[in-house]
């Protein structure tokens, strides 16, 4: 059993939480039996490690047994070096060190999708993996984040996910313009969330046609330069007295309208 916080193991694991580390290692970081559970059950083979206290290991007997099938084994840990390890303050007993595995953007176009979700510099975690985890209950084809849009290996965007990470592809890194260049290319509609875009209302049928929804930073919105790339910008009415939505919030309505559109034609 890993006893000693400090040891040069425990710290490696515990470096995952910054941003250096994981581009220097391409690995990032798993906590909680959920996340685990995931990536034990979709992608076995990004699994690299896995630690847990013994507690926490008898208690979650399916984790037992997803990890024998999968062929990957357990170490225990105490709970001082789970704490070392973990980016949470009361980390469940349980942390996973994974493989990045983003997707190419080439390979995201490459196969006629029909719902995309697009990513400009969206920037808060909590936002990002909320996106994601909606994107993939929507059933999208798979997120492209583009310009300075936050690290979704960021174990608090991984944490939002939920696990839904290991559901759909996520490619990184990508220009928003060729990003975009690639949508139109595939027959998909270019369509950003923005304050200042046309009623909601008046545009849901087009919705229903193969769409990739854009969106931007919390704060300001997609810039000038990225509205001029898209064919449409869709404002979300507000009904009640609420100054806006949040920006997760929005996309996972946006997402919905658009799959609730696309299923009722098919």
């Amino acid at each position: 059993m890993l006893e000693n916080p400090r040891s040069p193991r425990v710290r490696a694991v515990a470096k995952l939480t910054k941003r250096t580390a994981r581009q220097e290692t391409g690995l990032y970081l798993l906590e909680g039996p959920q996340a685990a559970r995931e990536a034990l059950s979709y992608r076995p083979d990004t699994l690299i490690e896995l630690y847990a206290t013994p507690t926490a290991w008898e208690k979650h007997h399916d984790l037992r047994e997803i990890a024998a099938e999968s062929g990957v084994e357990v170490a225990f840990a105490s709970e001082p070096v789970i704490d070392a390890m973990a980016d949470t303050v009361t980390p469940q007993g349980i942390i996973a060190v994974a493989r990045q595995t983003p997707t190419s953007v080439r390979d995201v176009f490459s196969d006629s999708p029909q719902l995309i979700v697009i990513c400009e510099e969206v920037r808060d975690p909590g936002n990002l993996g909320t996106i994601i985890r909606a994107a993939d209950a929507v059933g999208a084809d798979a997120v492209v984040l583009t310009g300075r849009t936050v690290d979704p290996f960021n174990p608090k965007v991984v944490r939002a996910t939920t696990g839904s990470l290991f559901h759909l592809p996520v490619a990184v890194g990508a220009d928003l313009a060729e990003t975009i260049e690639r949508a139109r290319g595939t027959g998909l509609r270019i369509v950003a969330a923005d304050v200042g875009g046309e009623d909601f209302l008046a545009h849901r049928d087009t919705l229903a046609e193969p769409t990739a929804w854009v969106f931007g930073n919390e704060a300001r919105g997609l810039d000038p330069e990225a509205l001029a790339l898209v064919d449409l910008s869709l404002k979300l009415p507000i009904f009640g007295l609420a100054e806006s939505l949040n920006l997760a919030t929005a996309a996972s309505v946006c997402l919905y309208e658009s799959a609730f559109a696309q299923r009722a034609r098919a």
